[in-house]
C-alpha cells in the first residue's frame, strides 16, 4: 500500500471517529438537561405532617423497611370547639389508659372526617390522648364540622355516634351527643367560609429549551432549599417548625421520576407552589414563593407562567400579593390563623 493510501484511510479514520463523536454529542444535546454529577438517588426526607400521620398510620402500618408514621405526644390533634362537634363522655370512677386502650375504635374516621377521643388526666388536669399508664377522670369525643373534602353531614355524624357509643358501652361512660340539626348547620356554615378563603397558590415553570432530566431538577432545586418528598415527583422546602407541613412544593411527572435512570427521563415543566391556610404567614411563603420561582427560572433557562402558560410578570405577583394579604386578615379573624392548628385540620 503507498503512502497516498495509508495517508487517505488514515484520514477517513479519523473523519468517522469525528461523526461519531459529533453524534453522540447531538444525541446529548437533544436529550434532557443533567445533572452536573448524577447523584444517587436520595432518601425520601419529606417529614409526615401532624394532621395525616396518625390517619396514614392507620391506612399503612410500619414495617420492615417503612418508617414509623406514629405522632408524638407532643403533636397530636386536640379537640376544639371551633372546628369540632363535641360530646362529654363522663364516667362514675376514674378509669385507666390501658383498659381504655383496649376498646377504642380502630379507626377514628366517620365517613370522611376524623374524629378524636380524649381523656382528662387525674393527675396533670389536662386533656390527651388516651395513654397506658395514666389514669383518666372523664373523656371528650368529637368529630371534625368540615374538611376540604365537604361539611359533615347526617349520615356521617349519625357513624360517629354510633362508634362512640360502642366505646361508651364498653368503657361504662354515658355520652352525650349535641343535636344533629345543630351540628350539621354549623357544618355547613364552617364549610361555606372555608371554601370562601381557600387558596393554593401556584405558577409554573417552562423549560424555553431543552428539557430538564430528574437529577438536573434535584440538583437544582437542592441548591434552592428544596428536598426530595414522600411522593414521587415531589421536591419540598420543608418549614422550620417540626411536624409541620413544607413551606413550598415543587412537583412534576411522577413517571419520570420512577423512571430507572433519571437523568434519561424528560421533564418539560414543573410546578412551584404552597398552602395558603396549612403554612403560617411568618414563615413568609410569598416571598419564598416569589424568589424561588424567579432563580428557579434563571437557573433552568424557564419561563414563569399560569395554568393557561401565559407569562407572569413581576407585577403579576404584586397583585397578587395584595388579595393574600386579605385572605390572612379573613383567616385570623375567624381564629384560623394560616398555619394555625385548627386551620391546618380544616383545611386538609
Amino acid at each position: 500500500m503507498d503512502p497516498l493510501t495509508i495517508s487517505l484511510t488514515a484520514l477517513g479514520g479519523v473523519v468517522l471517529a469525528g461523526l461519531v463523536a459529533h453524534g453522540a454529542w447531538q444525541a446529548r444535546r437533544a436529550g434532557p438537561k443533567r445533572a452536573e454529577l448524577a447523584p444517587a438517588r436520595p432518601e425520601q426526607v419529606e417529614p409526615v405532617m401532624d394532621a395525616v400521620a396518625d390517619a396514614a398510620a392507620e391506612l399503612a402500618p410500619s414495617g420492615p423497611g417503612r418508617p414509623e408514621r406514629r405522632l408524638s405526644k407532643r403533636h397530636m390533634p386536640r379537640l376544639d370547639a371551633l372546628i369540632d362537634a363535641i360530646a362529654p363522655l363522663t364516667i362514675e370512677a376514674p378509669a385507666s389508659g390501658d383498659m381504655i386502650l383496649t376498646h377504642l375504635p380502630p379507626t377514628r374516621r366517620a365517613g370522611g372526617k376524623p374524629f378524636i377521643i380524649e381523656g382528662l388526666n387525674s393527675e396533670t388536669g389536662e386533656w390527651e390522648a388516651p395513654t397506658a399508664g395514666h389514669r383518666y377522670s372523664e373523656f371528650q369525643a368529637g368529630v371534625q364540622l368540615a374538611n376540604r373534602t365537604g361539611p359533615l353531614n347526617e349520615i356521617e355524624y349519625s357513624e360517629f355516634v354510633q362508634k362512640v357509643q360502642v366505646f361508651a358501652e364498653a368503657t361504662g361512660a354515658m355520652a352525650d351527643f349535641p343535636d344533629m340539626l345543630d351540628v350539621v348547620a354549623r357544618a355547613r356554615e364552617l364549610d361555606a367560609f372555608a371554601s370562601q378563603h381557600d387558596a393554593q397558590l401556584a405558577v409554573r415553570l417552562k423549560a424555553n429549551n431543552a428539557a430538564w432530566s430528574v437529577g438536573y431538577l434535584q440538583q437544582h432545586g437542592g441548591l434552592h432549599g428544596f428536598v426530595p418528598g414522600v411522593v414521587p415527583g415531589r421536591l419540598v422546602m420543608p418549614s422550620a417548625d417540626e411536624g409541620a407541613p413544607p413551606v413550598l412544593t415543587l412537583t412534576f411527572d411522577s413517571q419520570a421520576a420512577l423512571a430507572d435512570d433519571p437523568n434519561l427521563s424528560a421533564v418539560h415543566d414543573v410546578t412551584l407552589s404552597f398552602d395558603v391556610p396549612q403554612t403560617d404567614a411568618k414563615a413568609e411563603p410569598f416571598a419564598a414563593w416569589q424568589q424561588s420561582a424567579q432563580a428557579l427560572a434563571q437557573a433552568m433557562d424557564a419561563s414563569i407562567v399560569d395554568d393557561h402558560g401565559r407569562p407572569l410578570r413581576p407585577e403579576s405577583f404584586t397583585a397578587i400579593g395584595g388579595e393574600l394579604g386579605q385572605l390572612y386578615e379573613a383567616l385570623e379573624a375567624r381564629d384560623l390563623a394560616a398555619g394555625s392548628a385548627a386551620a391546618r385540620r380544616l383545611f386538609s
